[in-house]
């Protein structure tokens, strides 16, 4: 994994007048992730279009109608793009989707929302500056950072729900122990409201297909030394019985399955450095 190089990271552009170099307006894709979301997969995209202009829906095998709604939409409008997951693969895999899809573009970075409601995409412009030099007027000095997550538990807002105790308890222990695990100093490890640099995701390489993805994540970015920032956002949980998917549901079988998730990518990261390592000893 690459080291951090900091002047590689915002592209400049020189300003028409020959004043010299100015930052360019930063564009990030917005991708959501969505599976079964026909109720309000219409009302989030209107809402996300309002702040900002680049939309990737990833599909990820919808069978309630999501599909075809994204399709006439498409077909009617013309505002947004659609990958589309033959299969269900999982949260991870929608947003490995997503990361491929930004790599491919012209895009400097990544911005990830949810399509459930408990994201407000108003936020999303202040995800994009905390990630550029515009972010730089707020914490001058400061290492501009490679990845902006979003916060439940940076802040009290009006209005923010009561989170189920098993999902709070397990945010706050898995937390705890990547911070111990990776020295980090995050508050809250499972936020999927984030925004990526382009090299961020050029660093990531997302192996892990369900709702533990961003756990693999914490461990590739500290080993690549990637700088991270949280962002607080509101706590809203508007269906507090969705289902995380068969055994999951049952927080200790969810606790254990996080913990193997973070075991794995901590011994993944092990062994990519060890063949960097012997690759360069043996061509020395």
């Amino acid at each position: 994994m690459p080291s951090p190089s900091r002047s590689s990271r915002r592209p400049e552009v020189s300003d028409a007048a020959g004043s010299g170099a100015v930052p360019r307006q930063p564009k990030f894709l917005t991708a959501l992730p969505v599976f079964n979301e026909v109720r309000q997969v219409e009302e989030v995209l209107d809402e996300v279009l309002r702040f900002t202009p680049h939309v990737l829906v990833v599909d990820d095998g919808s069978t309630d109608g999501t599909s075809r709604l994204l399709a006439d939409r498409l077909e009617r409008q013309g505002d947004i793009r659609v990958v589309r997951h033959p299969q269900n693969r999982g949260y991870g895999a929608a947003l490995a989707t997503a990361f491929r899809e930004t790599l491919s573009g012209d895009f400097d970075g990544l911005v990830t929302i949810d399509c459930d409601g408990q994201h407000q995409p108003r936020l999303i412009p202040a995800f994009i500056d905390a990630a550029t030099i515009v972010g730089l007027a707020t914490h001058p000095g400061a290492p501009l950072p490679d990845i902006v997550s979003g916060s439940r538990y940076l802040k009290v807002f009006d209005g923010d729900s009561r989170p189920p105790e098993s999902r709070r308890r397990i945010n706050e222990t898995i937390t705890a122990e990547i911070n111990a695990r990776l020295g980090l100093s995050l508050t809250d490890a499972f936020c999927g409201f984030k925004a990526y640099t382009r090299r961020a995701l050029e660093a990531l390489h997302v192996t892990e297909l369900g709702y533990a993805m961003p756990l693999e994540v914490w461990v590739q970015a500290s080993v690549a030394g990637l700088q991270v920032v949280e962002l607080p956002v509101p706590l809203l949980y508007l269906d507090l019985a969705r289902s995380f998917g068969g055994a999951l549901d049952d927080a200790e079988t969810r606790l254990a399955y996080y913990r193997g998730v973070l075991d794995r990518a901590e011994a993944a990261v092990a062994v990519s450095v060890h063949d960097v390592v012997a690759s360069t000893h043996g061509a020395g």
